[in-house]
């Protein structure tokens, strides 16, 4: 990853569903983190939010159970106001229901997280 990340939301969106689609979520946290810090006002928080979800995702790769579930669930917290009009065709309803499940109950296989409501599967 360059250390100046500079794109475009759904372009961010894109790249970090593909990062975590190779498993590869900490590098997926840098692409939204980046957006989180360039963003309006009004959306950081819904960056943020999904920055945390990856970030919570590679706890649970390190095996950090406690810490996952601690980061998903305030990642889920945070982006629960974005669920009624989300912007960039952000999936935020099913990023906290999926956010939320593994907190509860971590998994070691694909984690099965859309960040988009464009996503495939």
């Amino acid at each position: 990853m360059p250390d100046e990340i500079d794109m475009p939301p759904a372009e961010a969106l894109t790249e970090a569903q593909r990062l975590l689609d190779e498993d590869r979520p900490f590098h997926a946290h840098e692409v939204l983190e980046a957006v989180w810090k360039a963003a309006p006002e009004s959306e950081r928080e819904l960056w943020r939010g999904l920055a945390q979800v990856a970030v919570g995702v590679t706890h649970l790769r390190r095996g950090n159970a406690r810490g996952a579930e601690a980061l998903l669930s305030r990642a889920a917290d945070r982006l629960v106001p974005y669920q009624e009009d989300p912007p960039h065709g952000v999936d935020v309803q099913g990023v906290v229901k999926r956010a939320r499940e593994l907190a509860k109950e971590p998994e070691d296989g694909p984690i099965g997280l859309r960040l988009s409501q464009s996503s495939s599967a």
